[in-house]
């Protein structure tokens, strides 16, 4: 699945403000864990299963958002306290390299082709880029207000990213590091995820309770579709195009299929 970055749910127009309590990842204490897997899962009869914790990395103040490239397994992880993004080291479980990016970093994505990084900075409302080869920021993009989503569709390399204090989509060309476009969506936007097939983008709208569908040739809404209290959360399965959106007001789970 095609998942969106790593937010934190709010039913109100405000900025999403830096704070140890965060949606996914939580860390007060400045820990992610690593694992897939949670220690002391059980079997089916009740007997212990065969997932354990095999690492806790330190990383930095606040953790946020998570985004792993499948090509080179490194991890790339948001302090959204600290401003920077860890960059883990996934064969050998250790912080490769701290890179400092804007203010209050939220979410994370990867366009694994060219092994691009772009975090979302929540407090000064840009996108970092970051080279994941040199682990180094190239490129600063000023994108809409607050951005908190951020998601990849990695075949044209275009990025998209929720502007959740305009109600707007700031759509990033990979190639030349600008946004060629920016599209109103619903009220409050905060998840984003691409079914990379058709190219369509899907976002929650957490205030109106709605999910956006952007046609990615376009850059026009093509769709609004009523979904649960609070959407928040949303993934894409491409095989089949399926949708599935978190609705944590309603504790729902809304299942859109394309026909």
């Amino acid at each position: 699945m095609t998942a969106s970055g790593d937010d934190q749910p709010t039913g109100e127009r405000s900025r999403l403000v830096r704070t140890p309590v965060v949606t996914g990842m939580l860390a007060a204490t400045a820990v992610v864990v690593l694992a897939v897997f949670l220690s002391g899962c059980r079997g089916p009869s009740g007997g212990p299963g065969p997932y354990s914790v095999t690492a806790t990395v330190p990383v930095g103040k606040g953790p946020q958002g998570v985004a792993a490239d499948p090509d080179t397994h490194t991890v790339y992880v948001t302090n959204a306290n600290g401003d920077t993004v860890s960059v883990i080291d996934g064969s050998t479980r250790t912080v490769r390299a701290t890179v400092p990016v804007g203010k209050g970093p939220w979410g994370v994505a990867v366009d694994p082709g060219p092994h691009t990084v772009y975090v979302t900075n929540n407090g000064d409302n840009t996108v970092s880029v970051i080279d994941g080869s040199t682990r180094t920021v190239t490129a600063t993009v000023p994108v809409g207000k607050d951005p908190g989503g951020v998601a990849v569709d990695p075949g044209p390399h275009t990025v998209y990213v929720t502007n959740n204090g305009d109600n707007t989509v700031s759509v990033i060309d990979g190639s030349t590091r600008t946004v060629t476009a920016t599209v109103p969506v619903g009220k409050d936007p905060g998840g984003v995820a691409v079914d990379p097939g058709p190219h369509a983008v899907y976002v929650t709208n957490n205030g109106d309770n709605t999910v956006s569908v952007i046609d990615g040739s376009t850059r026009t809404v093509t769709a609004t579709v009523p979904v649960g209290k609070g959407p928040w959360g949303v993934a894409v399965d491409p095989g089949p195009h399926t949708v599935y959106v978190a609705n944590h007001r309603d504790n729902t789970v809304s299942v859109i299929e394309h026909r």
